[in-house]
């Protein structure tokens, strides 16, 4: 169906090529632009004659359906964005407008990779471009941003470069470069509005696309800033709606999607509305009508729809009606804001009330409300609103969302209602989720972790679906099950536990592991469960294998209410019977009991899940939480550490290793300063944290803990050095030279007794083994009950009253200083590690002098005794180093052998001892053995003196260098091999040519590598080299050959290479090993201090040969079953009320770690530039918007002006025409033509002679100030012969007086000299009381002009005498306050102002008859000028007004300034800047200046008196108007004293003398301030005074700045002073001291008085002018008297020796005679008979 574009009804021929360019389909496309189109198709619609278009059947009505035809997309791929700063990237598709949702969320999601959101928000708004407020553009953009970052929300606009879209661009470029998420913003745009859309065609393309738009065109560009584009195509072009049904698909399509795999919940949809026009209301009904509905949040301020939806919103009452007259008014707002009619208006008015029907699901964002500060707090309220959800599912949306907020403020809320169960399944997701806000908030409202955390939950916790980048458990569970995993493998609990005894390493045992608990969940979850068969798997064995050990263990894990907590009660061995029965009770399991499906430590168990799922944010919120936090903490580094380690070793190249490091770190970091925290507080309770025992780790310590995470900060810190040096005296109590004490007490066992031992209170923190322990509590029961008998075991019962534990405390206080008996001191003293290591150290030095001499003499056949003595002395060491790999730790046998075998010299010892029964066996084996056995001794006693470096080792100073040793012998490995390869390469071509015939033998290999490597130490074996040189000698002839030089040749490179390259290489490494373990060799000592100390710790008492008795001894202990069990390693052994105060401190000090390093943080200099800079933004946003209103108010005020201007002129206008009225009424027709005839007399003389006065003119006082004191600058200046010709003063103006009905004249002349507005003002005055005896006449030739080629200006004002009042005498006021001012015509010479009334005639108009008379008043304007024939005249009455607001608007101030007039004179320097080194001199003239006193009020002193004044204007700002100030002037009785000296002038001499006393002493402090010392802060200084004449008074006074504060005197003027109490009055007495001495006596200031720094009124004292008459500064001056008093009182303070100045207390005569020899001192260097160094 064709349709013409024109309007122009005819038809053309068929196949006209003109119609068919000017012809458009229905589509929207030219005719000819149709695929296929050719001429017969034209015919076909367009053969119809002219006049036959009745004929014309119907025209089949044109459809997207019917006339279009869907084809595959070919336009897909990304838009490279050109024209802009940065290069923007887009992803885009071209589909139909009927393509299905699915296939749609399918592309986006799989072929796109983008995340299914959590919000959709729609935004809606106005196509065409429209201007929002910079504030509402600011805070929606900026919420918007933060809804789709915090959210994960999707953003669907137009996606066009105009209105709404362009908006929602400019606020993502604004604000999502602060954020790294991504933010997926979809344009869903039709395509044939598209500009370009032809580059866009192509199939998978990079399509480079530029953003300017053609202003000619009716198209549309793409909005650079959306990440990816829906071009919806109907086969039209230029319109829209084709991409509005698609859109709403694809909202509803997503809305059906869940919003997470664990919630049941839809994406939620909102839509979003800007401005807009009637269609957007449309839409806003449709939402409201989906079902189920679709929140809205309308942004009100953005203007058209958002705001009538807002209003009406607004006015809506809870009924759905409008208040009376509301509507009428909604109804023309609709009109005026669409240009609707009153139908149109009154339609859409009711769509309006249909959505008000669902008011609640409509959300209005005000922007200056307090309610809503951000539009993602509202868009995600009204999604809670919007929906009848229950107050869990509210929970779950604002999970998903990740707003924590939200669910603070808006669901967990007075009133809410949340089952128990809901709140858990809530912390179930939240884990699984991992949201660590939302984990924190349903702690705080209730959740209890110990209810909620079963076995069942944290296995499920176990299996939440690891992400694709996260495999790590899987990886664990797979090598420690050494097997393939199935693909959907269910992770239990016993995995976990295997996994994490891998990680931890050692003999660590997992509580998962243990018996007991696979009881328990065998019994939860069946025995034919497929993850819970593991008999043929590799892991089935390892908890066979515990299993005696986990029933030994958990025998103390069972009380009555929880069967995981253990007692930390003290080691007490039952009988036979009782471990019988306690062992029948633990079989039986209540697995009904639900106590026994959770865990005593929720907080361990979900810290141990965090770290192995890599949720670090989540395990350190766990870590925060519950007990046992340095434990954690240390658990947490070591299965980091170790889980680093194992990714490590994987193939796969990536940053999980890296990543688990910096999480150990980071573990490990809270570790240590948790330590220095408690530390701090209480070193006694740190040290029991290091060492009580851990039931629920292992039964293991933080110590051990640490250890094993290789965490040398911990174990290097001053608590736990501390503690082991505590553990290696053992109850000795030695400080200093404990080595000779100790080895003089095992040489002489008396001394045992003289040592000083440790009380049982300071060995209350040191850990024990149990036969310590056990001592140590039989030896409290025997003071306890003064027993000597043995004590039995069975006093430690288990179950002991909290009374008797009392009562053993206060005991024990009375006991505690009681000596300990002779066996408790030799018990003590031999069970000492230090003991234990002196003693094997002595036996091993005296072993290895016996093994020397045995190994060095003749050795007979059969061993001689010393022989015996050195085999006894190894077997026995054999049997202690099997005690310690069998008695170590709990574990298995392979467990305790691999432990064992990890530290160096067990490795050592094991092979020396190994080769040396080696050798003793060849040994005794006779003759042909003999040697050889004798050759292994000699060979085995290496190990045995290397093994003397770990005894050096407990040594400060030996031990790092041994740790080096070590270092650089484990490090140099590779290079050794590069080495080696070196030396083959060389060796094996030498052999080769040198020996070419040589047979087949073991010195070949040996030849090869030997010769070669003598080479690096120098042996060259010279004669090779040239073996045809040496042809004299026998040997070297068989090694001449042809090819012998290659020989030489290849010795040089080799040589060049190893000695040079490698050696010196070899040399670096050392060198770099050597200063990176410098560095840390302190540390690293410590370190290993802890083995030692442990070593020593668990050795026997007795040193090899015999401790061989030690070992019978225990196995006589154990034989009789004297141990019920072991517990392996020293360990504190706490009660539970004990173990409950230690938990308590600990959670103590987290919390003030956390408070410091909170504190710490908002202190920092980075958070305080961050908050800096968000004020600063929320200032300049501040400032904008006033600028903004401050432009608004401007442009209403310049509007506003112009209206009144224009008011003023009709109102002028309107007088005028009254008075002109009034005139012709009240005058008589002859005297009206008298009084023409003589104004037109008059006129004719004004333009010649300017400015004419009759001589019998009286005087009319129009104005009372000159011209140049309003006009400033601004008229150009007269000479001064001129003023001084007219007036006989220069700078005044006169007026001369005139009887009335006369016209007078007045003329205003600037002065040439700049005279202030107060001396103008009284001069003037008295000037215009004279009268001008003669006539004056001003001719333009007379009056010469200041300034260069500029002619003078006379101002004349003509004023009528007619009873009609001209207006410029109707207002005297105001003409004499300035309002009626004119201002200088640039080409004008003179200005005439007045009322003109006479007879007008305007020459310049040839049309006008000469005859022709009119009688009129018409005010007017001449203007004079040298071209005397321009003349011309203005309507006076606008001219005036407008003069009137140009005066108006000059800056300066009509009313004048009040207050009393004065003149104020200055003490002025040569040079201001250095006021120290200037010269000082009063000013010649003084400036004006006005002040008002303030109050009557009078401030005295002992010599003046003062008032505070206020300065209302000064000449030059001399003084600040404004500003307040003191006058002081002296007291009548003073002035009357120092009249006998001063005879005139009594005051003005003291007021210039107490001026010059304080400028004095201010110079003095500048030249101070220049010279003191950083250390003193302070900056004294004096203020500036002033002298100042009153003129009313007729009286001098001073004046200074008032200053304002605590006002402080710090000295008098008869030299008494304060004492000093901070560094401020230390200051100012130094100070005073200080000019003492500068000046060398000459000048003391004195009565030092102020606020603070600022000082005032000082009393410079100098000798020998009291009362004089030539005294400079004022008449506190006390001489001599008040010198000696300062230097008698005057205590010299810190300051004082800061800046070095002479101390003590002088004394007059002392100080003459200081004086006396100063003097000579400078008499004789200035003579040149001494000279200084």
């Amino acid at each position: 169906y064709i349709l013409p574009v024109s309007k122009d009804p005819h038809r053309c021929l068929p196949g006209c090529q003109i119609c068919q360019q000017l012809v458009r389909c229905c589509c929207g496309r030219l005719v000819r632009q149709h695929a296929g189109f050719t001429a017969s198709l034209a015919t076909k619609y367009s053969d119809v004659k002219l006049g036959e278009n009745s004929s014309l059947p119907d025209p089949e009505e044109w459809s997207v359906e019917k006339h279009t035809e869907a084809s595959p997309t070919d336009a897909y791929g990304v838009i490279n964005f050109q024209g802009g700063s940065h290069s923007y990237r887009a992803k885009y598709v071209r589909l139909s407008h009927d393509t299905r949702p699915e296939s749609i969320l399918r592309l986006m999601l799989k072929e796109w990779h983008m995340e299914l959101p959590k919000i959709l928000i729609s935004v809606h708004g106005g196509v065409q471009n429209f201007e929002l407020h910079p504030r509402i553009k600011q805070v929606v953009g900026k919420g918007l941003i933060k809804a789709a970052v915090t959210t994960g929300a999707w953003i669907l606009t137009g996606g066009v470069n105009t209105g709404v879209a362009k908006h929602v661009g400019d606020a993502l470029k604004e604000h999502c470069s602060r954020s790294s998420k991504k933010i997926y913003t979809i344009g869903v745009a039709p395509w044939g509005v598209i500009e370009n859309r032809s580059d866009l065609i192509g199939r998978d393309i990079i399509v480079p696309y530029q953003t300017l738009l053609n202003p000619l065109s009716k198209l549309n560009v793409l909005n650079n800033l959306h990440s990816h584009f829906l071009l919806v195509d109907d086969g039209t072009v230029g319109r829209y709606g084709a991409e509005v049904k698609l859109r709403r698909d694809l909202e509803k399509h997503v809305n059906l999607q869940r919003i997470h795999a664990r919630i049941g919940q839809c994406v939620p949809v909102v839509a979003l509305i800007f401005e807009g026009g009637p269609n957007v209301i449309l839409t806003v009904l449709e939402y409201l009508q989906e079902s189920p509905p679709v929140p809205v949040v309308v942004c009100e301020g953005t203007g058209r729809a958002a705001d009538i939806l807002a209003y009406v919103h607004k006015q809506t009452e809870e009924g759905g009606g409008l208040p009376d007259g509301v509507e009428t008014d909604i109804v023309a707002t609709i009109k005026k804001t669409f240009n609707f009619s009153q139908n149109e208006a009154i339609h859409l008015f009711q769509k309006l009330m249909e959505c008000m029907k669902s008011k609640e699901l409509i959300t209005v964002f005000h922007i200056s409300s307090e309610e809503h500060q951000d539009i993602d707090v509202a868009i995600l309220r009204a999604l809670l609103q919007g929906t009848n959800a229950s107050a869990f599912d509210q929970l779950v949306l604002t999970l998903a969302w990740d707003r924590v907020d939200i669910a603070k403020n808006h669901v967990f809320v007075y009133g809410q209602q949340l089952l128990v169960s809901s709140l858990e399944q809530a912390m179930l997701d939240a884990l699984v989720m991992d949201r660590v806000d939302f984990v924190k908030l349903l702690i705080e409202n209730g959740v209890s972790m110990h209810r909620f955390l079963t076995i069942s939950r944290l296995e499920e916790l176990y299996n939440t679906k690891q992400p694709p980048n996260n495999p790590t458990l899987l990886h664990l569970i797979r090598d420690v099950k050494q097997s393939n995993l199935p693909p959907n493998y269910k992770i239990t609990l016993i995995d976990v536990g295997l996994v994490i005894e891998f990680l931890m390493g050692g003999t660590y045992r997992c509580n998962y592991t243990r018996k007991r608990f696979r009881i328990i969940y065998n019994n939860l979850h069946g025995n034919n469960r497929r993850s819970g068969r593991h008999t043929a798997g590799p892991g089935s064995h390892l908890r066979k294998n515990h299993e005696t050990f986990s029933m030994q263990a958990d025998k103390k894990e069972k009380t009555r209410h929880n069967h995981f907590i253990k007692t930390a009660q003290p080691y007490k061995p039952k009988s036979t019977a009782e471990q019988n029965k306690k062992r029948s009770k633990e079989e039986i399991v209540d697995i009904d009991d639900p106590e026994t499906r959770r865990f005593p430590y929720p907080f361990n168990e979900l810290l141990v899940w965090a770290v192995l799922m890599k949720r670090q944010k989540m395990s350190l919120f766990f870590w925060q939480h519950g007990e046992e936090n340095m434990a954690k903490a240390l658990v947490a580094c070591k299965l980091c550490r170790s889980m680093s380690y194992e990714a490590k070793k994987s193939d796969v190249v990536d940053d999980t290793s890296e990543e688990l490091k910096e999480y150990s770190n980071e573990f490990g970091t809270l570790a240590v300063d948790l330590l220095e925290q408690s530390f701090r507080q209480d070193e006694t309770m740190a040290m029991k944290l290091l060492t009580y025992e851990l039931k629920n780790w292992s039964n293991s310590t933080c110590l051990k803990l640490a250890v094993s995470s290789h965490l040398r900060p911990f174990v290097a810190h001053t608590c736990t050095q501390m503690l082991l040096s505590d553990m290696w005296m053992g109850r000795l109590n030695m400080r200093k030279n404990s080595w000779y004490k100790v080895i003089l007490s095992i040489l002489v066992p008396p001394a045992i007794l003289l040592l000083e031992y440790k009380s049982k209170a300071e060995m209350a923190h040191i850990p024990q083994s149990q036969d310590d322990h056990q001592m140590t509590m039989e030896d409290s029961e025997h003071n306890f009950q003064h027993m000597t008998e043995d004590i039995q075991m069975d006093v430690f019962k288990e179950a002991r009253t909290h009374e008797h534990l009392e009562v053993k405390n206060d005991m024990e206080k009375q006991v505690r200083s009681r000596k300990l008996p002779l066996t408790r001191k030799i018990y003590a003293f031999y069970h000492a590690p230090i003991v234990k290591f002196w003693s094997n150290t002595l036996f091993y030095l005296i072993y290895l002098m016996l093994y020397t001499y045995v190994v060095l003499v003749k050795m007979s056949d059969l061993p001689s005794l010393l022989e015996w003595v050195v085999i006894l002395y190894i077997f026995t060491s054999a049997i202690e180093k099997i005690r310690e790999m069998f008695m170590s730790e709990a574990g298995k046998i392979s467990q305790k052998i691999k432990v064992w075998f990890s530290e160096y010299f067990n490795v050592s010892d094991f092979l020396a001892i190994v080769t040396f029964f080696i050798g003793f066996g060849l040994r005794l084996g006779g003759e042909p053995t003999f040697i050889p056995g004798r050759t292994v001794y000699c060979l085995n006693i290496i190990f045995w003196y290397v093994r003397l470096l770990d005894y050096l080792a407990v040594n400060q100073q030996a031990g790092p260098y041994v740790m080096m040793i070590a270092k650089m012998v484990a490090n140099m490995f590779y290079i050794v091999v590069i080495m080696a390869i070196v030396l083959l390469s060389y060796g094996v071509p030498r052999k080769a040519i040198l020996y070419p015939n040589e047979e087949p033998s073991w010195t070949l290999a040996k030849d090869v590598v030997f010769q070669p490597y003598w080479m690096m130490y120098g042996e060259v074996y010279a004669y090779e080299i040239d073996a045809c040189a040496n042809n004299s000698e026998t040997f070297a002839k068989s090694l001449c050959s042809n090819i012998v030089w290659l020989t030489p040749f290849l010795q040089a490179v080799y040589l060049f290479v190893q000695y040079i390259l490698m050696v010196n290489l070899l040399i670096a490494f050392f060198n770099n090993v050597y200063i990176q373990v410098k560095s840390i060799s302190n540390l690293v000592w410590k370190y290993q201090r802890y083995h030692f100390i442990m070593a020593y710790h668990e050795k026997p008492v007795l040193p090899p040969p015999f401790i061989l008795l030690c070992h019978i001894y225990s196995l006589f202990c154990l034989c009789r079953k004297r141990k019920k069990e072991s517990t392996y390693g020293p360990k504190l052994f706490l009660t539970e009320d004990d173990q409950k105060k230690l938990h308590d401190f600990e959670e103590q000090c987290v919390e003030t770690y956390f408070h410091e390093r909170d504190d710490q943080f908002h202190s920092g200099s980075e958070e305080r530039i961050r908050l800096t800079s968000e004020r600063v933004e929320t200032m300049c946003l501040q400032l904008k918007e006033v600028g903004n209103k401050v432009n608004f108010i401007k442009r209403s005020l310049h509007t506003l002006d112009s209206q009144i201007g224009h008011l003023q002129d009709l109102s002028a206008l309107t007088v005028d025409t009254l008075k002109t009225l009034t005139a012709q009424r009240a005058s008589e027709a002859s005297k009206v033509h008298t009084q023409i005839t003589r104004e037109l007399s008059l006129s004719k003389n004004v333009v010649p002679s300017i400015a004419h006065v009759p001589t019998d003119s009286k005087s009319s006082a129009i104005g009372k100030r000159s011209v140049r004191a309003y006009f400033g600058s601004s008229f150009p200046q007269a000479g001064a012969n001129i003023a001084d010709s007219l007036f006989g003063v220069d700078g005044h103006f006169a007026a001369e007086a005139g009887s009335s009905g006369s016209t007078g004249a007045i003329a205003f002349v600037p002065s040439a000299s700049p005279t202030s507005p107060p001396e103008r003002r009284h001069q003037g005055h008295s000037l215009t009381q004279s009268k001008l005896t003669r006539p004056q006449e001003l001719r333009l030739s007379d009056s010469p002009s200041s300034l260069p080629n500029a002619p003078a200006l006379v101002a004349q004002f003509r004023i009528s005498s007619t009873p009609s009042q001209p207006s410029g005498a109707s207002h005297p006021d105001l003409a004499q306050d300035g309002f009626y001012q004119q201002p200088p015509q640039p080409d004008a010479t003179s200005v005439e102002f007045g009322a003109f009334v006479g007879e007008y005639r305007n020459e310049a108009l040839s049309a006008v008859e000469e005859e022709e008379k009119c009688v009129c008043l018409y005010p007017t304007v001449v203007v004079l000028s040298n071209d005397k024939s321009l003349l011309f005249t203005l309507p006076p009455a606008v001219e005036r007004n407008n003069l009137m607001r140009l005066s108006q608007s000059i800056p300066f101030t009509p009313v004048p300034p009040r207050g009393e007039p004065v003149t104020v004179y200055r003490l002025e320097e040569s040079s201001p800047n250095t006021i120290n080194n200037s010269m000082s001199s009063w000013a010649q003239r003084g400036l004006c200046a006005k002040i008002e006193f303030l109050s009557k009020e009078e401030m005295g002193g002992g010599l003046r008196r003062a008032l505070k004044v206020l300065c209302t204007w000064s000449e030059y700002d001399i003084l600040k108007p404004g500003h307040l100030y003191i006058v002081k002037s002296f007291l009548p009785e003073v002035v009357q004293t120092w009249e006998s000296i001063y005879k005139e002038e009594t005051v003005l001499h003291l007021c210039l003398r107490e001026i010059q006393q304080q400028r004095a002493a201010q110079k003095l402090t500048f030249a101070f301030n220049q010279i003191r010392p950083k250390t003193i802060p302070y900056s004294p200084r004096f203020l500036e005074v002033f002298l100042l004449y009153c003129h009313s008074a007729g009286q001098w006074f001073a004046i200074e700045e008032c200053i304002t504060g605590e006002f402080r005197k710090f000295n008098n003027n008869n030299g008494d002073e304060i004492v000093p109490t901070n560094l401020l009055e230390e200051t100012m007495l130094a100070f005073s001291h200080w000019t003492y001495e500068y000046t060398r006596g000459e000048l003391l200031v004195l009565d030092l008085q102020g606020v603070g720094e600022i000082l005032t009124d000082p009393s410079v004292i100098k000798s020998g002018e009291k009362g004089s008459y030539d005294m400079i500064f004022g008449p506190a001056n006390l001489g001599d008297d008040a010198i000696r008093n300062f230097r008698t009182k005057h205590h010299c303070n810190s300051c004082c020796r800061k800046l070095k100045l002479p101390g003590g207390t002088s004394f007059p005569a002392a100080d003459w005679l200081l004086n006396v020899i100063w003097e000579l001192l400078a008499i004789l260097y200035l003579k040149g008979c001494i000279k200084l160094t």
